[in-house]
């Protein structure tokens, strides 16, 4: 496996970070993760644009979106692969121990990770720890991610590969990894980003190719909603047929179905939408 870190391609082996690079030592880093088809990187564009926006929302530095572009060619060109995850990382840097910053230059890493297509349909849980909507973090995809961890190893202990999280008020807000529709009365909805769900790329593909509206829901709208879906880059648009004990059987019912077949359509004529 070939890493780009700050600069160059590295070996595995020798694609080191310092163990005081402020991205570890206290999260203090941004990240983007790109479904790669066939070497080719899909939205990129909005990736870039998202990863500047969380950057901004730490107070990191400006990514440079060219040097970030010439690092993802360099690693899909000598990791081939048909269905690939690439992980673009930005940190604070080399800093001292503490929250404060130190003067290095930022860390960029960009790694890839060869993966396969998800079924069609999964199993959800709910947890009860609520999303901030009105943390500083808020809407900010940051490398902090000891709460999703916890979350869905919950979830995995329950036999799903997905948590959901109301947020403080009680609304439907999110994933560990992943934006959540629901169908009711045959109309898709999706919680807005006011409830605190990260921006996500296919979210924002999917709500516009499908007419989706954003709508503050109620959490319980799990127990209730019609179909129930899943979207993330990896996940591009999965049914879940078991939200915690109840099943869907029919899922993916007609309107998630539909709105899988249009994904598919429109990603594959597009790969920078």
């Amino acid at each position: 496996m070939r890493i780009w870190v700050d600069g160059g391609l590295r070996t595995a082996e020798t694609a080191l970070v310092s163990v005081l690079d402020h991205g570890l030592t206290v999260g203090d880093g941004v990240f983007e993760t790109v479904k790669a088809v066939r070497g080719r990187p899909f939205a990129l564009t909005r990736h870039l644009d998202r990863l500047a926006r969380s950057a901004r929302g730490l107070g990191l530095a400006e990514p440079d979106a060219d040097e970030i572009r010439r690092a993802c060619a360099a690693v899909l060109d000598a990791n081939p692969a048909d269905l690939a995850r690439l992980r673009i990382t930005f940190t604070g840097g080399l800093s001292p121990l503490g929250s404060d910053r130190g003067d290095a230059p930022p860390t960029l890493v960009v790694a890839l990770g060869a993966t396969t297509r998800r079924p069609d349909s999964t199993a959800a849980v709910t947890v009860p720890w609520p999303r901030n909507e009105r943390g500083a973090m808020t809407g900010i995809k940051t490398t902090s991610y000891a709460e999703n961890v916890v979350a869905l190893a919950r979830a995995t202990g329950q036999g799903a590969t997905e948590a959901l999280f109301a947020n403080t008020v009680g609304a439907l807000c999110e994933g560990t990894g992943s934006n959540v529709f629901v169908v009711l009365d045959g109309e898709l909805h999706t919680p807005p980003l006011a409830s605190g769900c990260l921006a996500g790329i296919t979210r924002a593909l999917v709500t516009e190719w499908s007419g989706a509206r954003e709508t503050e829901l109620p959490f319980d709208i799990l127990d209730r909603a019609d179909e129930i879906f899943l979207t993330s880059t990896l996940r591009d648009v999965q049914a879940v047929h078991r939200m915690d004990g109840r099943a869907l059987p029919t899922a993916p019912g007609p309107v998630t179905a539909k709105t899988m077949r249009v994904f598919d359509e429109r990603s594959g004529a597009a790969r920078d939408p």
